[in-house]
């Protein structure tokens, strides 16, 4: 019996599958959020709390409003965030950001199985739906404000909606629907999509750039391509990076203040690498950048030394699904070779972060290989959608050679892979996840010290209830939350002309001031060290960059009774 091809229409998913698809997932996603709450592990990343310190000064400030996203990170994750971050205790506790990760997280689910349902059969799908959702590293992240599990979603649907807004189009060819517009309730599902990635992360902008040129070819081919909606379809897709230049341009006087201001990709790795000459392994070297991600992407998808396999797997389930789709005619079948082309954007985050790690400022380190180190290693999590889709693929591979044979065979090896993937899954487990090292790594000393921090200036904070508190916020964001403070009671550095003003005469513009060594507030009280009090200082345990030296100091203002000697803490 020969095997079916790949390209064959299925069945369309029915109400209970997906029903079962996202039972299975939310159950999942419960699990994880309920574990990250009994450790403590919703902001172990430093980059965690900093999304949650933007999101929140959006509307808790001394001056409100959009120019609050900063200029670097993109701000649909932090706009996400802003409904849940109203609870108070939901921002202290870092739950507020679990929402809108774990929504993204059942939301790719159910878009990478709908996905492969349209040629793999359900067995095959489900395979590549645990690959996916069963990962440790993701179901870690999705515990978080890391905006990984938003972007991968995202990629997800953007190649679901463009392989069905491509079918519709064949289909009104097919049946001679020519007068109608091109598909217009898919083609506005996936614009919005691709503007929420373009918003999201910077690899959107040329995911989205990759899917309407694919778009524009199809139409092209078709002699449609300068139909209006799609015209006034690309207009508004366009419009997403050019706001976002526009928005830089006029909150920060330069249209690439993301590329090269003071707090871009490039400033960041030029202020904190010992090097320039050759700063981290990949630099200017894209084969070698390749390795690095696809190894951390390995990491991530599966146990040490498992995740070549998976890969490996995953390649030739992709070559089997191109050169299968090569040999059937588009007519003959329910799904066409353009479509299949179109799920290889999956893949895009390979070359993506090949130039990104070579060219683009972004080190990725991983504990097997020089340096010996963690970070960045969550990257590599874009990847999953092709390492599990694909594998999928491989596995409708292996079980359509078993069908001429008893339906026994078959089932053996679907059990087979459920039981190696439940056994990869325990081994991640007890390693344990990478992504959960990186950040508990991350958090081994900063959250120490912030705690400290935050502490002492709750102290002070609760005898002066309505003083002003003039301080960073960005560099230790969780201070604040830990002091019971809100950023309205501070002076800090996204307030501007506030902030401008009290650089010139602390003391007569806040009660407390918490200085951080070599800052600009530590500047300014050199400057004008009058009416300012040392109650408190603080010395880092180790050399390292989050633990930076820092000063307490009260003014005159502040109730005398409250006044101590001066005290250091280690």
């Amino acid at each position: 019996m020969p095997s079916p091809a790949p390209t064959r229409a299925v069945a369309p998913v029915g109400v209970r599958e997906q029903a079962a698809v996202l039972a299975a997932s939310a159950l999942a996603s419960v699990i994880a959020i309920w574990w990250s709450w009994r450790h403590h592990a919703f902001e172990l990343f430093g980059d965690a709390e900093a999304h949650i310190h933007i999101a929140r000064r959006l509307f808790d400030s001394r001056r409100p409003g959009l120019t609050q996203l900063g200029s670097v990170w993109l701000p649909f994750p932090h706009l996400l965030m802003v409904p849940f971050l109203l609870v108070d205790s939901w921002w202290r506790s870092g739950f507020a950001a679990v929402v809108p990760s774990a929504a993204s997280y059942l939301l790719g689910c159910w878009g990478l199985y709908s996905l492969a349902r349209k040629w793999l059969s359900p067995a095959a799908a489900t395979i590549a739906l645990i690959v996916f959702a069963a990962n440790p590293n993701l179901l870690y992240l999705q515990t978080t404000a890391m905006n990984e599990p938003l972007f991968v979603c995202e990629l997800i649907w953007a190649v679901l909606l463009l392989v069905e807004w491509h079918q519709n189009l064949d289909y009104q060819k097919n049946h001679q629907k020519l007068d109608r517009q091109p598909t217009g309730g898919r083609l506005w599902a996936l614009i919005i999509v691709l503007i929420c990635a373009v918003f999201t992360r910077y690899d959107g902008w040329i995911l989205a750039a990759l899917a309407w040129l694919g778009m524009a070819l199809c139409l092209y081919r078709r002699g449609r391509l300068f139909q209006g909606q799609f015209i006034f379809a690309s207009i508004v897709l366009l419009a997403a990076p050019v706001t976002w230049m526009t928005y830089n341009a006029v909150a920060f006087g330069d249209w690439l203040e993301f590329m090269r201001g003071p707090y871009s990709a490039k400033a960041i790795e030029i202020r904190t690498s010992s090097s320039m000459v050759n700063p981290h392994p990949g630099y200017h070297n894209p084969w070698v950048a390749l390795i690095y991600f696809l190894k951390a992407a390995e990491m991530d998808a599966a146990r040490l030394g498992w995740g070549e396999s998976l890969s490996i797997a995953a390649a030739l389930g992709t070559a089997w699904a191109w050169f299968r789709s090569r040999r059937i005619a588009p007519s003959t079948s329910g799904a066409s070779r353009t479509d299949i082309a179109f799920t290889l954007l999956l893949w895009l985050p390979l070359p993506f972060y090949a130039y990104s790690v070579s060219y683009g400022y972004v080190p990725i380190f991983i504990p097997v290989w020089t340096p010996f180190s963690w970070y960045n290693t969550r990257y590599g999590m874009e990847l999953l959608p092709a390492l599990a889709f694909f594998f999928g693929f491989a596995a409708q591979w292996a079980l359509n050679r078993l069908t001429p044979y008893r339906p026994a065979y078959k089932t053996a090896l679907i059990a087979g892979l459920l039981v190696l993937e439940t056994t990869n899954v325990a081994l991640m487990l007890r390693e344990p996840p990478l992504t959960y090292v990186e950040g508990s790594k991350n958090a081994s000393t900063r959250a120490g010290y912030t705690l400290q921090l935050g502490r002492a200036l709750g102290r002070l904070h609760r005898q002066d209830p309505n003083g002003a508190v003039f301080m960073d916020t960005s560099t230790f964001p969780n201070v604040v939350a830990i002091a019971g403070l809100t950023y309205r009671q501070t002076i800090n550095e996204s307030d501007k002309e506030f902030y401008w003003a009290a650089l010139g005469a602390p003391a007569a513009h806040a009660d407390i001031v918490l200085a951080l060594a070599n800052g600009e507030i530590a500047k300014a009280i050199q400057a004008h060290p009058e009416h300012l009090h040392l109650v408190q200082s603080f010395h880092p345990t180790g050399n390292t960059w989050d633990q930076i030296p820092a000063k307490l100091y009260v003014t005159d203002t502040f109730p005398a009774s409250s006044l101590q000697q001066p005290s250091t803490a280690p």
